[in-house]
């Protein structure tokens, strides 16, 4: 597959799709980062890449400059592989998402990690800082059409399972590691939860 052999078969973007690329965080960029509980944040080592999912209550990302973000990083498992990635090679890529709203927004930029105490605890919460807070530097930001979602019927309580239609955390834990499993109930997982979450 060539560069050629794509645009024959997609053709080129209409206009504004095409033209739609922003550097600088606008009202509207501002207003979905406030309103925004979850993101994906995707980073690369340069050969391999990784994509890490934060969420917290609207607002956790701070727009603190018209080109820079602050993002906290909350307690998760300590793989820390997009913070390893960040050291060796900065750029990275952020899908932010509303609950509801179909549309996304997609900044593309650079990351630093700083552990400064004082920007961290600007972010506790329950009397809990995270341990590091990103800053990235924003160098292409734009709006993304909501066909996926809507595909996909991700807002549409009538389009999800009634049950969990996959086994528990720990069940697929057991059967990937030879790590010894207290329990393969999801009360379990969910007792887990409540106590790490912050």
């Amino acid at each position: 597959m060539t560069p050629e052999k794509l645009r024959e078969i997609y053709g080129t973007p209409s206009a504004i799709p095409a033209t739609k690329v922003i550097s600088k965080f606008d009202r509207h960029c501002r207003q979905f980062i406030a309103n925004s509980t979850f993101l994906v944040l995707a980073t690369s080592d340069g050969q391999s890449l990784d994509v890490s999912p934060k969420g917290d209550p609207a607002g956790f990302v701070e727009v603190e400059t018209d080109t820079t973000l602050l993002i906290p990083d909350r307690p998760g498992n300590n793989r820390i592989d997009g913070l390893l990635n960040i050291l060796s090679n900065p750029q990275v890529a952020l899908l932010f998402m509303i609950p509801a709203v179909d549309e996304t927004l997609r900044v593309n930029g650079v990351a630093e990690i700083s552990d400064d105490p004082t920007l961290c605890d600007r972010f506790a919460v329950k009397g809990r800082s995270p341990k590091t807070v990103l800053r990235v530097t924003a160098e292409e930001i734009f709006t993304h059409c909501g066909k996926a979602p809507l595909r996909a019927g991700l807002w549409r309580p009538k389009t999800w399972a009634p049950d969990r239609p996959v086994a528990s955390l720990y069940e697929m834990l057991r059967d990937h590691t030879d790590a010894p499993i207290p329990s393969t109930e999801q009360a379990a997982v969910d007792d887990l939860y409540r106590k790490t979450l912050y």
